[in-house]
């Protein structure tokens, strides 16, 4: 098990320096020049080279990679194109995305695995017709879409909305906090909960068709043991897989979604870097979900030795 998890975290470090080399090169072809940004058209090309000169995107690829590598190593991020240090503004708004993301999970898992074990267990049911049809529409509308309808609708209808425009802590404002982050959070988790119903469902209907769920009723095991001790334990390992995985596409969705709920979390942050070509923030920001991949990555496997025993590392 030791020697299985330093291999993992040995290709996983590959695995980052790769992925780093890679976002290095593709945000400096992309079309697009940050110094144009900073100063708009008409402006004197010798503002501009002043400006490209500051920023550093006059060195070589190579002395630009090594000096941001270098502020990686020593835990200086550097500054913004505004100039402004890049880890105090991530460590003020990582707060919001973590939050945004865990109350994402928490739907997804409260949604997806409960409907999905009542459309396995009431097959071919009105429930299970009402499930499988609900995770089709989760699965097949944009997230966009459903955010700007979760915004539309109750303010048409009953003049309300969520607090935007600022962030609310929930230790200044609980019932505030819960009120602008739970909407976000629900339409973020409406495609991912839509997929670990159809998951669960197969996957439990496929684990209590098993000889030893047989063998298990034969005994005169109560259904719920049945179901709860061995069917749905062996039946969440696919699902486990999906979740870890899951995690690079909130955070991806939650750029998407902070803008729409004017949540100013990285998210948001982000796309603004990108937006303008800053090349400092966009890399850095990019590299740190690679990070919390990999580690669910490595944390979905470790957890497959708790849910099936049979499971053995090599």
């Amino acid at each position: 098990m030791q020697r299985y998890i330093l291999r993992r975290v040995i290709v996983s470090a590959f695995i980052l320096v790769v992925l780093s080399v890679v976002v290095f090169l593709l945000l400096r072809v992309a079309p697009g020049d940050a110094a144009l940004y900073k100063c708009p058209p008409p402006c004197p090309e010798t503002q501009l080279e002043a400006i490209r000169e500051r920023l550093g995107l006059n060195d070589s690829y190579p002395v630009q990679y090594g000096t941001w590598v270098k502020g990686l190593a020593t835990g200086s991020l550097g500054k913004s194109n505004e100039g402004l240090p890049i880890l105090p503004e991530i460590k003020r708004r990582l707060p919001t995305t973590v939050e945004l993301l865990i109350l994402t999970m928490a739907a997804t898992l409260l949604l997806g695995v409960p409907f999905g074990v009542i459309s396995a267990l009431f097959r071919n049911s009105p429930a299970d017709y009402a499930v499988r049809v609900t995770a089709i529409f989760g699965l097949s509308v944009p997230s966009f879409w459903v955010a700007t309808m979760v915004l539309l609708i109750p303010l048409s209808l009953w003049a309300y909305a969520p607090p935007l425009g600022r962030t609310i802590s929930f230790f200044d404002s609980p019932w505030d906090n819960l009120r602008q982050f739970i909407p976000p959070a629900i339409v973020l988790a409406a495609a991912s909960a839509a997929g670990i119903m159809r998951l669960t469902r197969s996957t439990l209907l496929e684990v209590m068709r098993t000889d030893y769920i047989r063998t298990a009723r034969s005994k005169g095991l109560q259904e719920r043991v049945v179901i709860v001790r061995h069917a749905l334990k062996n039946s969440m390992i696919p699902v486990v897989t999906i979740l870890g995985l899951q995690v690079a596409t909130l955070l991806g969705g939650a750029v998407i979604i902070e803008q729409i709920f004017t949540l100013q979390g990285v998210g948001a942050y982000y796309f603004r870097a990108l937006f303008t070509k800053d090349f400092q923030v966009s890399q850095t920001l990019t590299l740190y979900v690679g990070v919390v991949v990999v580690l669910m990555n490595l944390l979905v496997d470790i957890t497959y030795a708790w849910l099936d025993p049979r499971i053995r590392y090599a």
